[in-house]
């Protein structure tokens, strides 16, 4: 019996070994993967500059309060220079205290990797870059828009406490408020 189950049990470790020998190769990468395209300019070029004074900071926040208030909706709101260093910072009445620190987060990230938060968004939700996630100090919600001063980056701006949409729309109002 013991000379029977042994046999069985070698058979079984030679069919499941062939059985894998036979797996075909792992596919190459495809040339029409997306991520396998090497684009001829580099995204997110956009030098830094100076970092954005206190004065023109408190602008960006209060149009972005401006516009808030217009939908009597609650937020926080951040702006940091161009290292992603806190310049201003504003939590409106009622606003959630768990934003705080996102706000922060969403200035800083729109900052450090030179574009609106919302291409994380997108990048994740829409165009099944997981891979991002993986990044440090990425945050894959609208809301931390880079603030641009004749070409080049010199702050952020990032709201939180409403939806994505909400804490965008007030992030744009604070951005045109520089661009006036």
């Amino acid at each position: 019996m013991h000379v029977m189950v042994v046999a069985v049990l070698t058979a079984m470790l030679l069919l499941a070994s062939d059985a894998g020998a036979q797996q075909p190769a792992a596919a190459a990468p495809s040339a029409a993967n997306p991520l396998d395209t090497v684009p001829d300019k580099m995204p997110f070029d956009t030098p830094y500059g100076a970092p954005i004074a206190l004065e023109r900071a408190t602008v960006a926040i209060t149009a972005a309060i401006g516009e808030a208030r217009k939908h009597d909706w609650k937020l926080n709101i951040a702006v940091v220079d161009s290292g992603g260093n806190l310049v201003a910072f504003q939590r409106m009445d009622g606003a959630q205290l768990a934003s705080i620190p996102i706000c922060e987060h969403k200035a800083r990230a729109a900052v450090t990797f030179r574009r609106e938060t919302k291409a994380w968004e997108s990048a994740i939700q829409t165009n099944g870059s997981h891979y991002v996630m993986t990044l440090d100090g990425v945050i894959a919600s609208r809301g931390g828009i880079p603030i641009v001063d004749n070409g080049r980056i010199i702050g952020a701006i990032g709201c939180s406490g409403g939806t994505g949409s909400q804490d965008e729309a007030v992030c744009k109002a604070g951005v045109a408020a520089l661009q006036k």
